[in-house]
Order: C-alpha cells, then structure tokens, then sequence
C-alpha cells in the first residue's frame, strides 16, 4: 500500500525449513509470520491498518477472514493481550504458511490465543456452520478482501491473484457471513479501494449500521488509496467519515506518528 513498507528487522530472513519462505517480523518484533517468498500474497501495512480498527481493550473472539499467513490475526492478538483469534484461510497453500507461523518459536507466547480454520467465508448457511464457522460465535470479524477488479492488471501467479482479485458478489459474500458469525453488537472492519465504499455499504444495508470510515493516505497533497471501515452488527446510525490517516511525511517520505505507531502495535486507528 504505501511507498514504504514497515522495518521490523529480520524481513526477509529465509526460513529454515522452507526454501520458499521468509520468516519476517511486524510489530517491531512483537510477532513474526512465515510467508511465501514470491507468488503468493505477502503481508504489508494493509494488514497493521486494518488489525489497529480494533480497540486496544477489546478482550472477545476476532476472526481474521481470509487471513493468509495470519498477519492481521496475529496483530490483534499482540495488541490485545485479552482476546481470542481465529485465522480462517480458504487456501491450502496460504493456510500452510499459517500454520507455520503458529508453530514458530517467536510467536509461542501468542500461540495459545490463535488457531486456524482452513474453509471458505463465503459459504452460507448450513456449509458456513459445517465448515467451521458457527453462527453467534464472535465478537469482531476482520477483512482484507482481494478488493482489485477483474479487469485489472492480475498477476498470472494463481495464488497471489487468489488473493487480490475480487468475485462479483464477493463484498455482499463476506459481509452476510460475517453478519452470521457475529454476536448482536459484535463489529466487523475491513479495508478496501476508496472505489468499493458503495458496494460496502450496499452488502451492509440491513445487516450493519453505524458505519465509520477512516480514508487512508499515502501523504497529505495525495488521494486516498484505502479505506477503512468499521460498523456494528445490528445497529442503527448514519454513517460517519474520521479524520484520515497519512501514512507519511510530504517532506522525507518518514511515516508519520501515526502510522508509525500503528506499525509498531501501540495505537488504534479509531482512537480507542
């Protein structure tokens, strides 16, 4: 997402059991993943933005949909010292790389507070219960959608294109799942283009109320390249715009104090 990534030190360190993976650090240490080193989706600023719109007290069960190597899970988790996590990945592949980063020596203090589901979120009904994923079963669900259009430029690695680029009815997908699975008054987030807002609250309509939204900049002179969104299953209210998020500085490219203390796990993105 932004022009420059988050430095934890040790990214890139090849793992020891997997010619094919990086073992690479996010929250200043606080946690690490091992994910593909090429192919597939490797996690990034995205997933630190959207893991900060959960509140820094918030002690219930959170369920990173389409969690890859579980980066936004293991965010929540590092943060909130309190709360449960449950990784649900549809790919073998990226829910591989998952594992292996539960079972990491580095992660063993959060290892206990976060497992892994491989099933598909957009199941409904009955499949969405057999699969894993009971109705009423948490308090907050998180979303990193392949958000990129069909049209789009894709890359022709199937794995990462899995990842990024979106079904039709995907936001309408996900969003009535997450509805299914949350307790009334549970919450979701997910992050997107700005272009999606409509279709967003569209799949929210009747199911999520309170919407806010915070835009998310590379800097200030420059238009925004994410949104995120956050509402409550259930509720009632208008939807509401948060001031943005800058990601860096105009003047030497530095991330802000902000972002850089979402990078390091010490704040939430909605201020609570």
């Amino acid at each position: 997402m932004s022009r420059k990534a988050p430095d934890d030190g040790g990214l890139d360190a090849p793992s020891p059991d997997n010619p094919n993976a990086t073992v690479d650090a996010f929250h200043r240490g606080g946690f690490c993943l091992v994910q593909p080193k090429k192919g597939g989706h490797r996690a990034g600023m995205d997933a630190l933005v959207l893991a900060a719109a959960v509140p820094g007290d918030f002690s219930g069960r959170a369920v990173d949909f389409g969690a890859g190597a579980g980066a936004v899970g293991f965010a929540v988790a590092t943060r909130c010292p309190n709360a449960s996590v449950l990784l649900v990945e549809r790919s073998p592949e990226m829910a591989d790389y998952a594992e292996r980063s539960l079972a990491h020596p580095k992660n063993a203090a959060l290892a206990s507070r976060v497992s892994l589901l491989v099933a598909d979120v957009a199941r409904a009904g009955r499949a969405r219960a057999a699969a894993g994923l009971a109705d009423r079963s948490a308090d907050f669900v998180l979303m990193n959608p392949p958000f990129n259009e069909s049209r789009d430029r894709a890359t022709p690695n199937p794995l990462r294109r899995d990842a990024h680029v979106a079904g039709e009815t995907m936001f309408e997908d996900w969003l009535r799942s997450a509805a299914a699975v949350l307790r009334p008054k549970g919450r979701v987030a997910l992050i997107a283009r700005p272009a999606s807002l409509a279709k967003i609250l569209s799949a929210m309509e009747g199911r999520f109320g309170g919407a806010e939204i915070v835009p998310v900049h590379p800097d200030a002179e420059s238009p925004a390249i994410r949104i995120v969104v956050r509402a409550t299953r259930g509720a009632r209210g208008d939807v509401s715009l948060h001031a943005p998020l800058f990601l860096h500085e105009q003047a030497d490219n530095r991330f802000t104090p902000l972002a850089e203390a979402i990078n390091a796990g010490e704040a939430s993105l909605f201020m609570d």
